[in-house]
């Protein structure tokens, strides 16, 4: 993926995707960078660590987290995003926001990725993306982040989840989005139980089949703990694991809280199982 400023964003392995919360209530906390310094510390050190993408956001969607305003919420990631792009020309930054004036103004600042939990459900948005260079990542959740957990009444979660992200993704190209901007995001954890959020991972084949680059974000999420019970700070390991799992299926984008780590097992990976042999060609 070639952008009009020069970045590349190079899909043809598993590459990490690096969450940078400029917010003060994200669900794991050693990942919440309450001010512009230290939000950008932890950007520099995960693209020097090994992030192929870094993810800036301004508002926590936890079940119970604080709505802000956007004025708030840009003034949270703009910053950021334009110290980034100082000090690191050539990285692929994404705005991790459901609001299209965030996005268009996280974009004019250098951004060149929306992640939009809502799944472009807000026609301004698809306006914002379809007028510029940017990508989208395309996520599916049923209501928002204070609704979505009594939202899970699916017969068959996987085709369902997978039959959205195909309509979602095909209103969008209709709306002048360009195709091969298009990224999707089954929304582990979002509108789904952890038995749901399992299933999905079992058979995430089936979103990789979809036709569009695949973006999974499981890191630290509550389902792990339906899976061995442990607390947020201690699902590293559990994290690892399903990482690893999803790099072995050819998923295109993990995104992770704690990529130094997932840098050093994706290092081994590559040299033990390049990709292609069991991966997605």
């Amino acid at each position: 993926m070639v952008f009009s400023s020069g970045r590349v964003l190079d899909l043809s392995e598993p590459v990490i995707m690096g969450i940078v919360n400029a917010t003060p209530d994200s669900f794991f906390p050693e990942s919440r960078f309450g001010d512009t310094t230290a939000a950008l510390n932890a950007a520099i050190r995960m693209l020097e660590s090994g992030a192929a993408i870094v993810d800036v956001g301004g508002e926590s969607s936890r079940p119970g987290a604080e709505k802000i305003s956007v004025e708030e919420e840009i003034a949270r990631v703009v910053p950021v995003i334009k110290q980034i792009r100082e000090k690191k020309p050539q990285a692929v930054i994404s705005i991790d926001t459901c609001n299209s004036v965030t996005a268009g103004a996280a974009l004019a600042a250098g951004a060149d990725i929306v992640n939009d939990i809502t799944g472009l459900r807000s026609g301004e948005m698809v306006e914002v993306v379809s007028q510029s260079d940017a990508a989208v990542i395309i996520m599916h959740m049923r209501g928002n982040p204070s609704t979505m957990s009594q939202m899970t009444d699916y017969v068959d979660v996987v085709e369902e989840v997978s039959s959205w992200l195909v309509e979602r993704a095909q209103r969008a190209i209709e709306s002048g989005i360009r195709r091969d901007r298009i990224i999707l995001d089954p929304g582990i954890g979002f509108a789904k139980t952890a038995e749901q959020s399992i299933e999905m991972l079992r058979n995430v084949d089936r979103f990789l089949q979809l036709g569009f680059p695949l973006l999974v974000g499981h890191s630290r999420k509550s389902f792990i703990a339906k899976l061995t019970g442990s607390p947020v700070e201690n699902r590293l390991e559990e994290t690892i694991s399903i990482s690893t799992y999803l790099y072995l299926k050819g998923v295109d984008i993990i995104r992770v809280h704690d990529v130094q780590e997932h840098s050093r097992i994706f290092g081994i990976l590559k040299i033990l199982n390049p990709y292609g042999e069991n991966g997605r060609e």
